[in-house]
């Protein structure tokens, strides 16, 4: 279950040797605990991304997120191009208002080459692993065996390829030009879902058969907010097994990370 919070909302419990997953959306901010196994203590609780999001505020937000889960580790998923714990490209964190605003070039600018995971351990104190939110999912989602892609949707799109457990650097593909004068976040995230799930339905179909035939999984992963709306059909003639996945297993990627 999915709980709205404040950020200041304290949990109730304390467990030494669990981990706070942390999964930084471009609409919302999930947050629960888990064990070293991956299984979630807590509901899910959401708290609101701030706009506009210059680095500075959302490491302010997440940290309190942070220390206020009494955890001394936490795995971080962000939503944008990650190299060491720096952020090589902020997704639609550029954006002062969100998903629907043109990009903004100093906020670009001030998030390109942010080192958020060093940023987070200092204002929270804690143990902090951040990585690419589609690396973060597929943590959650993969079995382990063979080449797995995972597909996140939700407020924007992402992509991550796991090859016998262990993620493999791929492009993020969010910002990249898709269709249409469109990036994959504009034609494939929510806002486009909205606007006509039919069209969203057949690109996600062609972007799914290009990436495919590119990356050649065994198995494919759907997971997100909006996995609820996909159906499989469309990837069926790809002949590759598909896993839908509740958008809350997300977030069991984060004790992969301290594994």
């Amino acid at each position: 279950m999915d709980v709205d919070v404040d950020v200041d909302v304290e949990t109730d419990h304390r467990d030494g040797d669990a981990i706070v997953a942390v999964d930084i959306g471009a609409t919302s901010i999930k947050v629960a605990r888990t064990t070293p196994h991956g299984e979630l203590i807590d509901d899910v609780v959401r708290v609101s991304t701030p706009y506009p999001c210059p680095p500075a505020r959302l490491v302010d937000v997440v940290a309190r997120v942070i220390r206020r889960s009494a955890c001394s580790r936490a795995g971080v998923g962000f939503p944008g191009a990650m190299l060491d714990g720096r952020v090589l490209e902020p997704g639609n964190l550029s954006r002062p208002g969100g998903i629907t605003t043109p990009v903004d070039a100093a906020l670009h600018e001030a998030w390109s080459d942010y080192p958020i995971e060093a940023a987070l351990r200092a204002a929270s104190g804690c143990a902090v692993r951040v990585v690419n939110d589609a690396t973060f999912a597929a943590l959650g989602y993969c079995e382990g065996v063979g080449r797995e892609l995972v597909v996140t949707l939700g407020t924007g799109f992402g992509i991550a390829l796991v090859v016998d457990g262990c993620p493999t650097r791929i492009r993020d593909v969010g910002a990249a030009a898709f269709a249409d004068g469109l990036t994959y976040d504009e034609a494939l995230g929510e806002h486009a879902r909205a606007h006509d799930e039919g069209i969203w339905r057949e690109r996600l179909t062609v972007a799914l058969a290009g990436f495919v035939v590119e990356f050649d999984p065994d198995v494919v992963h759907v997971g997100g907010g909006n996995a609820r709306f996909f159906v499989e059909e469309p990837i069926g003639p790809l002949t590759r097994r598909v896993v839908v996945h509740d958008a809350t297993r997300t977030l069991s990627g984060a004790a992969r990370l301290f594994a």
